[in-house]
């Protein structure tokens, strides 16, 4: 096991995709909620295609393209951008948030409440993302997540755990 530096005192992590299994709650969940709406179609393609567009959004709003959006919002504004390309039946408003608001109930991997849970007994532990503060919490709520602090802002939208930069920050 690596040495952990004496003076380490906070753990700062990613989310999606390290901590929440986004992509096996999304194809568990998705069918359930496309039933409701009388919606079928290839929900794990369709989970995969979602996610997919995440990072050209996020390019627009890092170049200026976009003005600062709620991850939630470009979550929305996807969705709907895949129902349209797929010829599938839009939910209407109500239910595309929803779809949408799947993001907020994304279930952790099954280690990481244990482990998150034992680091936070001798460090913060907390949030580096840019999805908005409202979705990380409802995350933490419903997968029992225990962050000490969600770091979430404009300022991480253009530069986040995903951006070659933040590796070389000062702590």
């Amino acid at each position: 096991m690596p040495k952990v530096p004496g003076d380490l005192k906070v753990c700062i992590f990613d989310v999606f995709g390290t901590v929440v299994d986004w992509r096996g709650s999304l194809i568990e969940d998705l069918p359930k909620l496309g039933k409701q709406y009388g919606i079928e179609t290839d929900w794990t393609s369709f989970a995969d295609d979602w996610r997919g567009l995440y990072q050209p959004q996020m390019g627009r709003v890092r170049k200026g393209e976009l003005p600062w959006t709620r991850i939630d919002d470009l979550h929305k504004e996807a969705f709907e951008m895949l129902l349209k390309k797929r010829g599938l039946k839009h939910p209407g408003a109500e239910g595309a948030w929803e779809f949408t608001h799947l993001w907020h109930k994304l279930r952790p991997w099954p280690d990481s409440v244990e482990g998150i849970g034992m680091m936070k007994k001798k460090y913060v532990v907390a949030t580096l993302s840019n999805g908005n503060v409202a979705l990380l919490i409802n995350m933490a709520k419903n997968g029992g997540i225990p962050w000490d602090h969600c770091f979430s802002d404009r300022k991480s939208t253009r530069l986040n755990s995903s951006h070659s930069s933040v590796s070389r920050m000062p702590s």
